[in-house]
């Protein structure tokens, strides 16, 4: 049945992605076989994150990406990553209204995903989204994340191009700052142009970018402005984010990245491992045996977990 599945996802079948993922977010079986397979046929893609504070317009700004790359004959994944319902741990803005209307294109697949706790604003299970899609034989790959501000860097290392969105209300540039994602930015997209203040905003941030040192991949930040609502300025973000893309293929830099991203989850994986294969009921009932005298203070927990490992 497995195998079955797998040369459904390969060629490109709708449904089969959707329950591949299914599988992956519930960790059903098949789950391993499912990931071990896609990972090897993964790699093609390129992977764009978008990122920014909430209401800076990243749904409107990817629905208008996703159109321009269908119209050149690519297929498009999308991930779109929102905050953890409470009550089912499922998505909250699931249902993607929005995106509808892309959603019938052909050759695109849309996602929702929950972060599912995850404090970089991704949960593991994107990653592995992102892996299925690229094995299906997506061109691109848009991931536009929850926007939470400081917890937002994990796109870092999922993304070969991070796009960071802002609009022109002063707070937006001081918050670039604050949150670190002037740390992650490849290319800053100043949405909603045609507000007071643009001008403005986007000089502020030029001057940010001028004024931090050069990142090791001498990449030349840019600031681009649109309009999304009225698809303005979306040709031009494109040819910036295929420059980048180029750049980074050209001098090496893409496979560096990607491989220090793949050192990263791989330590991701051996550490959850670890955790989930540590806590057996033998080790949970020494801690509950040693809760009391912690919590009196008649040990302290340093030693507890030296002597626990």
């Amino acid at each position: 049945m497995t195998e079955d599945l797998l040369k459904n996802i390969y060629s490109g079948d709708k449904r089969s992605i959707a329950k591949a993922i299914t599988i992956i977010e519930n960790d059903l079986p098949g789950k391993n076989e499912i990931l071990k397979s896609a990972f090897l046929k993964s790699g093609k893609a390129h992977r764009i994150g978008i990122t920014g504070p909430p209401g800076a317009g990243k749904s409107s700004l990817t629905n208008c990406l996703v159109k321009l790359l269908t119209d050149n004959g690519f297929k498009v994944g999308v991930i779109a990553v929102d905050p953890t319902s409470p009550f089912t741990g499922g998505a909250l803005l699931g249902d993607r209204i929005r995106m509808q209307e892309i959603g019938m294109l052909p050759g695109v697949f849309i996602r929702s995903m929950a972060t599912r706790g995850s404090l970089g604003g991704l949960s593991q299970n994107v990653s592995e989204a992102c892996d299925i899609l690229d094995a299906s034989g997506k061109d691109f790959i848009l991931i536009e994340t929850v926007g939470v501000g400081q917890s937002e860097l994990d796109i870092a290392q999922t993304a070969d191009t991070v796009l960071v969105v802002l609009v022109p209300e002063s707070g937006d540039a001081v918050q670039a700052m604050k949150a670190g994602l002037m740390e992650i930015a490849d290319i800053f997209v100043l949405n909603k142009a045609d507000r007071q203040g643009a001008d403005g905003i986007a000089a502020t941030i030029k001057n940010i970018i001028h004024l931090k040192p050069a990142n090791e991949f001498n990449w030349t930040i840019n600031v681009l402005k649109t309009i999304s609502i009225q698809n303005k300025g979306i040709e031009e973000l494109l040819k910036e984010i295929n420059s980048h893309f180029s750049y980074m293929k050209e001098n090496g830099f893409l496979q560096k990245r990607r491989k220090d991203n793949l050192r990263k989850k791989i330590f991701e994986l051996v550490n959850d491992r670890l955790r989930i294969s540590f806590w057996d009921d033998k080790h949970k009932a020494t801690l509950e045996q040693n809760l009391d005298s912690i919590t009196s203070r008649k040990k302290d927990i340093y030693s507890f977990v030296k002597e626990i490992l």
